[in-house]
């Protein structure tokens, strides 16, 4: 429990609002068919995020920090840059989702943004990692209200497990082949990878320690998962039967109030208010902690404002464009996000190759090295992850020539 959060939290917090609208839409679609997927997911995602825990308890420095020093400046600077797009949408989706969910109770949502960005920064300016920590955990176990949300819409267990898990997969249909690269090329986010090795270092873990952060890992790699299991089941249990395809994070609450039983529907917005918030301050720390271990600095929650002024205005700035952003009228904002996201195909590469050369690296991690045979089939799982999400952010006319159109 001294190791514990994370792992834990940086899991939780890829359990985003992207990620709860693909999974309501894969239930919608498909009913319980996608729920493999979901288990099949919990490796590769355990996988690659171990790696960061380990470099963060050896060597002592976040993400951004080992590639300055082992790679150089340019590629230092690059990959934050490139990491600050990835970043920005994912902050936009955060924030509509935080709208969504206020606007389900009627809260106008230049009070549910206004509010969260105001706690949001209250929460990293505590000067305490284990406070913001606290915070955070708190939010990434009210996530969990997607359970009683699913269970109150009475899903059909043995069509769970023997349609969704053990039944047949239509993997001709070229509909469902999206939604399975939507799913999978979600699943490792670039700013998963800083966040995890930061906070790691900044929570004080060494060496002996990999162990515990294995566990914390595997842990949230397994509840993350379960989820978006429970997303789907709510949704195949209510939508999917009458055909209600949503594409919205509001959409989809609304269309499973009246289906689901207020109940569900309740418990489903409370999920999205507290992964959307969750989500927010993970992303945005990444960055932090990523710009001002590239660009040197102090770089921990644990120093007060006028110690570390760049990390925290860095931290701030990002969230107030954003949120400022998502209450502009009439703003396309999902046509901005769509555009924005789809450089993640072009940004994961770039990190999963500097993770990878960094865990074969003998002088960071010494006797904890990796192995060439391990590299090279996390490799070989990245590439999977990297192509799946280029398919999913093609243009239409991209993907029939592909053959997922």
């Amino acid at each position: 429990m001294r190791v514990f959060g994370p792992g834990f939290i940086v899991m939780i917090a890829d359990m985003d609002a992207g990620s709860i609208v693909t999974a309501g839409v894969s239930g919608a679609n498909w009913g319980y068919k996608l729920i493999l997927w979901q288990i099949l997911l919990i490796y590769p995602l355990y996988l690659v995020q171990s790696i960061t825990a380990r470099l963060g308890c050896v060597s002592n420095k976040g993400h951004g920090e080992l590639i300055r020093e082992y790679y150089g400046d340019f590629w230092g600077v690059f990959a934050t840059a490139t990491l600050s797009v990835v970043v920005f949408a994912s902050l936009l989706t955060e924030f509509l989702g935080i709208a969504a969910a206020g606007e389900i109770f009627d809260i106008p949502k230049y009070l549910s943004v206004g509010i969260s960005l105001v706690i949001l920064i209250l929460v990293a300016l505590s000067g305490s990692y284990k406070k913001a920590e606290n915070i955070a955990l708190v939010f990434a176990l009210s996530s969990f209200v997607f359970v009683p949300a699913a269970a109150a819409a009475k899903p059909d267990l043995h069509a769970l497990v023997f349609s969704g898990i053990f039944g047949s997969q239509p993997i001709l249909n070229q509909n469902y082949l999206w939604l399975i690269a939507a799913n999978a090329g979600a699943v490792i986010m670039p700013w998963m990878i800083y966040y995890q090795q930061s906070a790691t270092v900044d929570k004080g873990l060494c060496p002996k320690d990999i162990k515990e952060t294995k566990i914390d890992t595997l842990i949230g790699s397994i509840a993350t998962q379960i989820l978006m299991i429970a997303v789907i089941a709510l949704t195949a249990a209510t939508l999917f039967p009458h055909h209600v395809i949503p594409s919205t994070a509001k959409a989809l609450a609304l269309s499973l109030i009246p289906l689901a039983g207020k109940y569900a529907g309740y418990f489903f917005c409370a999920g999205l208010y507290t992964s959307s918030f969750l989500a927010a301050f993970v992303v945005s720390m990444a960055f932090s902690w990523a710009a001002s271990e590239t660009w040197g600095g102090s770089h921990s929650l644990n120093d007060k404002f006028q110690d570390a002024k760049s990390f925290y205005i860095i931290y701030m700035l990002f969230l107030i464009v954003s949120a400022a952003i998502v209450l502009i009228p009439e703003i396309p904002l999902v046509r901005i996000m769509v555009d924005v996201e789809a450089f993640n195909g072009f940004v994961l590469p770039i990190v999963l190759g500097f993770l990878i050369a960094l865990a074969g690296n003998k002088k960071i991690l010494g006797e904890h090295v990796y192995s060439k045979k391990t590299l090279i089939f996390i490799a070989f799982l990245g590439m999977i992850i990297v192509v799946l999400g280029v398919l999913t952010s093609l243009p239409p006319t991209w993907l029939k020539l592909v053959g997922f159109g």
